[in-house]
């Protein structure tokens, strides 16, 4: 199992953390509230089949309403596509998958462009697309860079990908989509487009709705909490972040130091539906 790590968190660019000297801290578990709303449409060749008739929850993009924020505060480029890694390793019914979201480094991540990736029956799959071009794109359902996850909807993109978070629940014990579960879309712009933050307190930190993955006590921790997430076409995939360090990332769960080489993803996850 590959060990991704994040050596300093005060990234221009963060996501749930309570902002300490290196911008490192306390990720904060936001209420799911939205909810999408279905329409009638085969599901996308890429997703996972189960067998299952599913209903699309939308079938083409939408507007985004803060384009020129996102484009500043989440410092986009419209000239540059990663090519960082992307692989998958089987894991049961699900998938392992590494992603190298470390952007050249703290000092370098607003200067490298995100890295799009798609959920699909072979796994992650990598989607060679610009920051901008993606805001207009349903191509992608979860971008990373450093320790920021967005997902394609709100705020974030142009679908309706949303997530709900299990705190008091384990990945295992996670088995099955609750009755009247609640995805929340990223959302992190007021009306006249001024970036709303978490509760870190540390500026340009958005809200997304997958930030309860990751803590601070120290150093960056995975909580282990399972998330739940709706694609566009209706399929849900289960999914936990397990390490972010290279190395140490146990040590540093355990004991609140240790981990290097940050941004590098390991992803557990799998089709619920």
């Amino acid at each position: 199992m590959r060990i991704g790590s994040l050596f300093s968190l005060c990234v221009v660019l963060t996501i749930g953390c309570s902002g300490k000297s290196e911008g490192e801290a306390d990720s904060a578990s936001d209420t799911d509230t939205d909810t999408d709303t279905d329409t009638d449409t085969e599901d996308t060749a890429d997703s996972g089949d189960s067998g299952t008739d599913l209903e699309a929850v939308c079938t083409e993009p939408t507007e985004i309403a803060c384009t020129d924020a996102i484009i500043l505060d989440l410092s986009l480029h419209d000239d540059k596509v990663s090519d960082d890694e992307v692989s998958n390793v089987a894991d049961g019914d699900g998938w392992e998958s590494f992603v190298d979201g470390s952007a050249g480094g703290y000092d370098q991540a607003a200067n490298n462009p995100w890295v799009y990736v798609k959920f699909t029956e072979s796994g992650l799959e990598r989607v060679d697309i610009d920051d901008e071009t993606a805001l207009e794109s349903m191509d992608w359902d979860l971008a990373v860079r450093r320790y920021i996850l967005r997902l394609n909807g709100g705020s974030s993109g142009p679908s309706c990908v949303g997530a709900a978070s299990f705190a008091e629940s384990t990945y295992e014990d996670l088995t099955s989509v609750p009755d009247g579960i609640a995805y929340r879309l990223d959302d992190y712009y007021t009306s006249d487009c001024t970036l709303k933050t978490d509760s870190s307190g540390l500026p340009g930190s958005p809200s997304v709705a997958l930030g309860p993955w990751w803590s601070y006590d120290g150093c960056v921790q995975t909580t282990q909490t399972p998330h739940l997430i709706q694609l566009a076409d209706g399929h849900i995939v289960k999914l936990v972040v397990d390490e972010y360090y290279a190395e140490d990332q146990d040590v540093c769960n355990s004991t609140g130091s240790g981990g290097s080489d940050s941004g590098k993803y390991t992803f557990r996850w799998t089709f619920v539906n």
